[in-house]
């Protein structure tokens, strides 16, 4: 009688988030040196997000891993500083094309409610024809700076959003009477 032992087969070890992280890096570099087009790199790293063992990942940046000469230590150095160039020269031209709004110097938290409107009478006269007669107040309370809105035609806005009823405004908030826009200062 002869036997024969069978073993189970034992399923491939699971893939670690380190090994996950560093095929996602080399998938990045990958495509940061142009060794990879847009949408290849994204197929890619669908594929390793979803990858169950290390032999798919490996398939997924073979043609990644092998450096010629050329791509050395300098190599790579020269292309991170003009990464980081193009960076400083990509925030330059952002400021330079960012809205440039006039100043709002808040007033001093003891002078009590400012009234904004084209109302003579009002704290803050502004002429232009979107801003009521009576649009809005800005006042300090419970140590924190409020603006209300008074039933303007046009509205009052804090960062872009339409206030209704009244809303806390900080150092720095852009903040709309109308169409007029100015950028809240505490100095």
């Amino acid at each position: 009688m002869t036997s024969s032992f069978e073993f189970p087969a034992y399923p491939a070890p699971r893939l670690s988030d380190a090994e996950r992280d560093v095929a996602l890096g080399q998938l990045r570099e990958g495509a940061a040196l142009g060794k990879l087009s847009h949408d290849t790199f994204l197929r890619r790293m669908e594929l390793a997000l979803v990858a169950r063992r290390s032999e798919d990942l490996a398939v997924l940046t073979a043609d990644l891993r092998h450096r010629s000469a050329a791509e050395g230590p300098w190599t790579r150095r020269l292309f991170g500083w003009v990464g980081r160039v193009s960076a400083v020269s990509v925030g330059v031209r952002r400021a330079w094309a960012a809205e440039k709004l006039p100043r709002l110097l808040l007033p001093h938290p003891s002078a009590g409610v400012l009234r904004v409107g084209r109302d003579p009478g009002s704290g803050l006269r502004l002429t232009h024809e979107t801003v009521s007669r009576a649009h809005a107040e800005l006042g300090h309370r419970d140590g924190v700076w409020v603006v209300k809105d008074l039933g303007s035609t046009n509205g009052t806005t804090v960062n872009g959003r339409r206030v209704t009823g009244s809303a806390v405004v900080r150092d720095g908030d852009q903040i709309g009477f109308g169409t007029m826009t100015f950028r809240l200062s505490s100095s």
